[in-house]
């Protein structure tokens, strides 16, 4: 496939959406086939079959959200329907904000549309699976001996209960953005792809410098209680649902002594004045951040707009002392197919083909990370306009492990209080570290009924 040179305007619009998606009108599209609105052998009731030809026809519908405005949907199904011109796909499309509700109501009713369900977010995956609207893809997995290791690990923790309910679909995951124009002028070497988290804490002393307005901070951490969470289940053996955080330790006191010794600002002074991340990286104000991989998107706008005129680079986000480089911690959109669907088949095929590595390389061609990585998607995304100069960048998107940032636990909404909570309060020095994990284990412990 010949790679297409993608705009860091067709970047930052699908990546800005990337976790939280906001806005845009509700509607109903109907996506004709390829091959015109009668195909031969098609059922009427919505079941697949086959033309002479040997490909699949039959009638879908899929749900999305904001579909006019992100390409992360359209371009995966119109391929599709490419490849089986007998296959009609009837979009149901609803803003953002109002999808998950609007999904419930059709559920609910238990009725054979949608048939595949992209989904916005674990927790409504979550309460999908628990009332059986979601369809458990274990035998059809085995029946086709589907590889689920393609997904380098994400797959298996969208099990719920110890049943697949659906496979990743597109993702976003920490790295670590570096403003290579900052390390030039201080002659120390960039940030490498395998860098521990002490290494790293050394290179954000190394790199503070000035003083008052003036300060360029080694680093920078963002407002958010990942900032320490993250790192601490990095290496798979934890998740912020747990009776005893005494995990979260050594990350705290990273946080800590970054802060405490100015290396990175306060939490204090950030959440007070409400400060954005964005504007200390873009401002230079920062010589490193740990960020996802959405920013690229709005770095590469940002060059394009001439908003920023700096060299930057990315690099893997560093690991702890007894995990290899390229572990890192993100969140996946999943799609899955509604247990009240009476195109069965059909639905497996398009679900597979939108997990796979052909539907990567399409996705990538619209700025989109996929659930599933492939050299050729990297080369594409490494490719587009304003894209880090250098093959170090394009080889810091690779991992060979993604860790969620949170796990599929019910509660977890719930958790996420006291972790945030109790985070703000370490900070800025309300609770000593010691008080902090003993109210996290207290109040997680009365959410779990532990």
């Amino acid at each position: 496939m010949r790679l297409k040179k993608i705009t860091a305007a067709s970047l930052a619009a699908v990546m800005a959406v990337s976790l939280a998606a906001c806005g845009g009108g509700s509607t109903e599209e109907t996506t004709a086939a390829a091959g015109g609105s009668e195909t031969q052998g098609q059922a009427s009731d919505g079941g697949s079959g086959e033309t002479a030809e040997g490909g699949l026809t039959g009638e879908l519908s899929v749900t999305t959200w904001d579909n006019s405005t992100t390409p992360q949907f359209q371009a995966v199904i119109d391929a599709y329907m490419e490849k089986n011109p007998g296959v009609t796909i009837n979009i149901i499309d609803t803003n953002a904000d109002e999808y998950n509700n609007s999904l419930g109501i059709s559920l609910s009713a238990a009725q054979p549309d949608p048939d595949v369900i992209w989904v916005k977010d674990m927790g409504s995956m979550l309460q999908m699976a628990d009332k059986k609207q979601l369809m458990p893809l274990d035998d059809l997995i085995e029946k086709d001996g589907y590889d689920l290791s393609v997904y380098n690990g994400a797959a298996e923790q969208l099990q719920y209960n110890d049943t697949t309910y659906a496979l990743p679909y597109r993702s976003d995951w920490y790295v670590l953005f570096y403003n290579k124009d900052l390390f030039d002028a201080a002659g120390v070497e960039y940030p490498s792809n395998d860098m521990t988290w002490e290494e790293y804490r050394e290179l954000a002393a190394k790199m503070t410098s000035g003083e008052g307005s003036a300060k360029v901070y080694g680093s920078h951490h963002h407002t958010w209680e990942a900032m320490v969470s993250a790192w601490a289940v990095q290496d798979g053996k934890n998740t912020v649902v747990a009776k005893d955080y005494e995990f979260l330790r050594p990350y705290y006191e990273q946080a800590l002594w970054l802060q405490d010794n100015g290396y990175i600002q306060d939490y204090a002074t950030l959440k007070t004045a409400n400060i954005h991340y964005s504007s200390v990286f873009k401002n230079q104000q920062c010589a490193m951040m740990p960020m996802g991989t959405y920013f690229i998107a709005t770095m590469m706008q940002a060059i394009a707009d001439g908003e920023c005129d700096f060299n930057w680079g990315i690099a893997t986000i560093p690991h702890p002392d007894d995990v290899e480089a390229g572990y890192t911690v993100g969140a996946i959109t999943p799609i899955a197919i509604s247990a009240y669907t009476d195109a069965q088949d059909l639905a497996w095929d398009f679900v597979k083909f939108a997990a796979s590595e052909e539907a990567a390389d399409i996705l990538a061609q619209n700025g989109v990370f996929a659930g599933i990585q492939t050299d050729e998607s990297l080369d594409i995304i490494a490719s587009a306009e304003n894209f880090p100069e250098g093959d170090s960048s394009k080889e810091a998107l690779k991992y060979i492990n993604f860790v969620f940032d949170r796990p599929l636990d019910p509660q977890i909404e719930e958790i996420r209080v006291p972790l945030d909570e109790v985070y703000e309060m370490v900070m800025i020095g309300e609770y000593t570290l010691d008080e902090g994990i003993a109210e996290l284990n207290r109040r997680v412990a009365e959410i779990k009924g532990w």
